[in-house]
């Protein structure tokens, strides 16, 4: 009787461990595409984009959790990168014009053969900034030199750029970085398509606060959700922003071949309007809307390019398209340096560049109106100050954030842009904003 009591609980044992090691072996499946993707998308934009070297950027931004483990293959002949993690692997493929897409459910030559539908852009800067004032630039000198090649203020920047007055008053490269790289946006992107909208709306494109007709959301609550609920990250859809798991803006990013779809189909958990919830999917579904109201993507991307982003002197600024075609709004602009601080810069003058009009004064004024559920946090895709964030800044600082440290910070009371672009990944980097924000002001007449 004791032996089969001792096989009895013997079978159950090694039950409960088969099933534990199977469940084990299925969720770190499910994780498989965020932790091969991540690492090729990443390393691809980095080297065919950026510029930069294989071995620099797997020491400095692959470096931490399953990400460092891949094997990573670039493909300097086809512009490929392929990311391997046990049994599973991702590849990202980069095209004139677009930049870099994740593969998923094509072949590389399929997208390959995906060609961007306008001429490339020539090089050089047709709108260069000019120099601000002497003075302020020798009391700034030290500042950057400290911020970018000493890390004094807790961080890892690759470049730094402030612009007081509209002109530049302090400007510094990490080794191996110039004014002419093409630096990641990662959630300063939300900025930027803030800025398209306010394009649409001031054409007629688009309406503010109308419902959005979007055919998937007919049948329910979700029928009542307007650009401005969206811009606000009050949508009330379901989604889970959180970074370091299995999370929706995680699949978002490393699986979905159309990120705005898959965002749009989450359900409805808050009336649209009542509840604030930071929301990279918010993006994406509003990029994809932006995106359907032209007849073509030649049609949009013109539109993008011509009317956003010819009026500032950027050039060969890059967005990214997920696989469905739609650029990553949330997440996957790249620009120079200057170029970021040049769009700090128009919200700064109200929507103007020289006398002609981007926008109108009245859209920045909408952008940066707290959403009603931030507490004074956040307005239309950027971040506001009126919460008291960096205590030593002026309230009426606003800015775009992204993440591991990508900042522009817009004070319109100090006439002042402050760019700050890199890696500074948390915990190990929590950047004294605060502080340096303080320093900046102290030096300005």
């Amino acid at each position: 009787m004791k032996t089969k009591t001792k096989k009895a609980l013997l079978r159950i044992v090694l039950c409960v461990l088969a099933a534990g090691l199977i469940g084990g072996a299925l969720f770190l499946n499910s994780l498989m595409p965020i932790i091969t993707g991540y690492a090729a998308k990443n390393l691809a934009s980095a080297v065919f984009v950026s510029g930069r070297d294989q071995a620099e950027v797997e020491a400095l931004d692959l470096h931490f959790s399953f990400i460092k483990f891949n094997r990573n293959k670039v493909d300097y002949e086809n512009r490929t990168v392929t990311s391997r993690f046990l049994w599973a692997k991702s590849t990202a493929v980069y095209r004139d014009g677009y930049g870099v897409t994740l593969l998923r459910g094509k072949t590389v030559r399929e997208l390959q053969s995906e060609k961007y539908p306008l001429p490339l852009e020539p090089a050089g800067d047709p709108r260069p900034l000019p120099l601000g004032d002497s003075a302020v630039r020798a009391r700034l000198e030290p500042l950057a030199e400290a911020l970018v090649d000493k890390k004094d203020y807790n961080g890892n920047p690759f470049a730094f750029v402030v612009l007081h007055k509209g002109g530049v008053v302090a400007e510094r490269y990490r080794k191996g970085f110039t004014r002419d790289t093409r630096l990641l946006s990662w959630s300063m992107g939300k900025s930027v398509t803030n800025a398209l909208v306010g394009c649409m709306v001031e054409d007629g494109l688009v309406e503010l606060h109308a419902p959005l007709d979007i055919p998937e959301w007919q049948g329910d609550g979700r029928r009542d959700i307007t650009m401005n609920d969206l811009l606000q990250m009050q949508s009330g859809l379901e989604w889970n922003e959180n970074y370091g798991n299995r999370s929706d803006v995680n699949l978002m990013l490393h699986r979905e071949k159309d990120m705005g779809l898959y965002a749009l189909s989450k359900p409805l958990e808050h009336k649209p309007g009542t509840f604030w919830y930071y929301s990279s999917g918010s993006t994406n579904i509003v990029m994809r809307y932006l995106r359907g109201r032209f007849a073509s993507d030649t049609e949009f991307l013109a539109y993008v390019r011509n009317r956003l982003f010819a009026p500032l002197g950027i050039r060969n600024a890059c967005f990214e398209p997920d696989m469905g075609g739609t650029p990553v709004g949330s997440s996957y602009l790249y620009m120079t340096p200057r170029d970021f601080a040049k769009f700090g810069q128009l919200y700064l003058d109200g929507g103007l560049v020289g006398d002609r009009r981007v926008f109108s004064e009245d859209w920045v004024k909408y952008t940066v109106s707290p959403a009603s559920g931030s507490q004074g946090g956040y307005g239309a895709f950027f971040w506001l100050n009126r919460g008291g964030n960096y205590p030593d800044a002026p309230a009426d600082l606003f800015e775009c954030r992204g993440h591991d440290g990508q900042e522009i910070f817009i004070i319109p009371s100090k006439d002042l842009v402050v760019v700050v672009l890199g890696y500074s990944r948390k915990p190990d980097h929590v950047v004294e904003w605060n502080r340096l924000l303080k320093e900046i002001i102290e030096v300005l007449p």
